[in-house]
Order: C-alpha cells, then structure tokens, then sequence
C-alpha cells in the first residue's frame, strides 16, 4: 500500500505516470475507473481549491466522497486525532485524504489505517499535490523542456508549505529554485539562492510564483499592512514588464497585495489553469493510490515509444515503477483454484 505524505513518495518515473493520466483526465470525459470506491476527507483547515478539487476529481471517476465536518465530529468531544482516523478506517474506505495544522500528522496516521493516506497539506511542512500541479502546469507550458529552466518564489516562503514541498520537487526535473523575500519571511536554509528584491533576478527567470502571506503561522506582527508588504512584492503588470516569463499562485489570492487586478488577468498569468490541472492531478493521484487493476495499455505505449533507442528495453526492466500485485486481490470461487493462487490472487471459497 502506498501514501502520499511528500513529493518523494513518488519516482520521477511515476511522476510523468501522473502526468499522462493527468493529460487524459483534462479531457472531462465520463469516467467511472472509481466505480464502487468510498474517499473520506478530513479537512481539519479552510480550503477550497484543494477540498473542492479532490471532490469533483474523485466524483469524476465515479468514487463516492464523504466530507467529514471536523466541527461537529467526535475530536470537539476529546477524540484524539488518531482514534478519529482508525474508527474512519475500521469503516473500511478506499483512501482517506487529510489536511492539518499540525507537521508530521498526516504520516503519523499511516500505521493506524490500511488504505492510502493522502496529504493535503500540514502546518507549514508539505502540499504535495499543489506542487504536482504547479509542476505539471510549467512541465505542460514548456512541453517537457524544464531542464535549466529558473523560477522564483516571492513572498512568506518561511512558513509556506507550498515553497516547501515545490523546493523539494522542482530541482528533480532540473528546475532551479531561488526565494524572494523580506528579511522576516526569509527561508531558514543556505541551500538555495535568496533575494529581498524582485529586481535582482527577475530577468533571469522563466517563472515567477507568488505566495499568500500567511498572517496566521506568525506569532509577531512585521508589517503595519499588507499595502506595506505589496510595495515591493506584489506582482504587477509593471514589474513584469515585457518577459517572457509565466505568473503561477497556488491560491488564494490576495488581489494588489500578491498579484495586481490587471497581472490576473495577463495571458502571462496561469493561476486558474493550476486550477484546472489541480482537478486532473489529483484524479491521477486518486487513480494511482486506489486503482488495483494492471492497466497494460500505459506499458503497450511505453514499450512502442522506447523499444527502438539502444539500451532502453533493459533501464525499462531495472526501473520498472513498483505496482500493487495480484495479491492484493481477492477472487471468489467455487472450488480452490491453484492456477489463481500461482499468479499470486488471494483465493476464497463460496
């Protein structure tokens, strides 16, 4: 059984999987691969395009989702976190998908469930999802070609979980990461390049990502408003200028303090296509971790794409992404079937 708690849960080999689902799954057509699976979600912090996009993606591929209403459940009565999580689980779903204040969490679940944990974001550790889109989105623009690509994260990278997880992921794919940001949002690391002004590096970039600012992750107050903060970091249509360079934000938006009215607008601007892709990411993510059934077209196209360059049969064979198998399958019988058990099925008796 495999979870998503960070971006390294997944190869790079399986990453590019996600993406040719995604691909697929952009076209919105009727798909019910998910037939018959239940998704539970805990959302334990506000969302709405990780939330909502979940949903509609599991509903998409005709799962059925059951929203858990924190508020009204057993933890405001003294449940702890992990008997909530096992009691949800001896109910016995297809995947459970997790967001929390607290780092660490969602992983501290796992042993307490056998189905697939999903991390949604906690505290300011990892959004694993979010950075997959963000990914896929710049992967998409420039067709595959992210190798030497540059992009910079401005704003409260110190406690952002989206900074965090994209710091870890992007650089995988040859991508480099550099931080704008004031002193007080400053990432605590020498392992990547930093800036306090946008004008330092800004015509040397290919993508640009804002972030929101995180008021509630801080204990102290550093601006006397967030027009204060927007002076020098928000992006507009002036700091743009004519580059050639894509605008992502992982939502929400604050308008005129992150990103100006008009940049929003800019064709420059992806921010609602990270949206649309966050819908096919996650179905990918969802079909992955809850999927049991070896789909032999993926490796018919793989093979037919690859048969042909020298040496690539047998990476093909060494790096084979590691699948769910037959064993985790069930058959039901009449009699005991010894063939079904030399494949590797679980084989029960009616």
């Amino acid at each position: 059984m495999q979870h998503l708690i960070r971006t390294s849960d997944f190869s790079k080999e399986e990453i590019l999987d996600i993406f040719d689902d995604a691909r697929e799954f952009l076209k919105f057509e009727p798909n019910e691969i998910l037939k018959g699976k239940i998704i539970v979600t805990l959302f334990f912090e506000n969302s709405t395009r990780t939330r909502s996009s979940f949903e509609i993606a599991a509903k998409r591929l005709g799962a059925e989702v059951v929203s858990l209403d924190v508020s009204t459940s057993s933890t405001s009565k003294g449940e702890t976190i992990f008997d909530t999580v096992a009691n949800i689980n001896a109910m016995k779903p297809d995947a459970i998908i997790i967001r929390h204040s607290e780092c660490g969490l969602p992983e501290s679940l796992t042993g307490y469930v056998d189905c697939p944990i999903i991390n949604a974001g906690d505290g300011k550790h990892a959004h694993p999802t979010q950075a997959l889109l963000d990914l896929f989105t710049i992967y998409e623009h420039f067709e595959g070609q992210t190798e030497g690509k540059k992009i910079a994260i401005v704003g409260d990278v110190r406690t952002s979980r989206v900074a965090g997880s994209n710091r870890r992921l992007l650089p995988s794919f040859g991508i480099d990461v550099s931080f704008i940001s004031p002193e007080c949002f400053r990432y605590e690391g020498d392992d990547f390049k930093t800036y306090t002004k946008i004008s330092d590096i800004i015509d040397e970039l290919d993508i640009i990502m804002s972030l929101r600012t995180q008021l509630e992750r801080h204990s102290e107050v550093y601006f006397e408003s967030l027009n204060e903060y927007a002076k020098d970091y928000c992006i507009t249509t002036e700091v743009m200028g004519d580059r050639n360079i894509i605008l992502l934000h992982p939502g929400p938006v604050n308008r005129n303090v992150d990103i100006s009215d008009e940049m929003l607008k800019d064709p420059r601007s992806k921010v609602l296509q990270q949206v649309t892709n966050g819908v096919a990411i996650r179905a990918a993510v969802l079909k992955k971790l809850i999927h049991l059934v070896y789909d032999v077209r993926r490796d018919d196209a793989r093979f037919r794409q690859q048969i042909g360059l020298p040496g690539r049969f047998d990476e093909m064979r060494k790096k084979y992404p590691e699948r769910r198998e037959w064993n985790s399958l069930t058959v039901s019988t009449e009699q005991k079937d010894n063939e079904l058990i030399q494949l590797g099925f679980s084989v029960s008796g009616n």
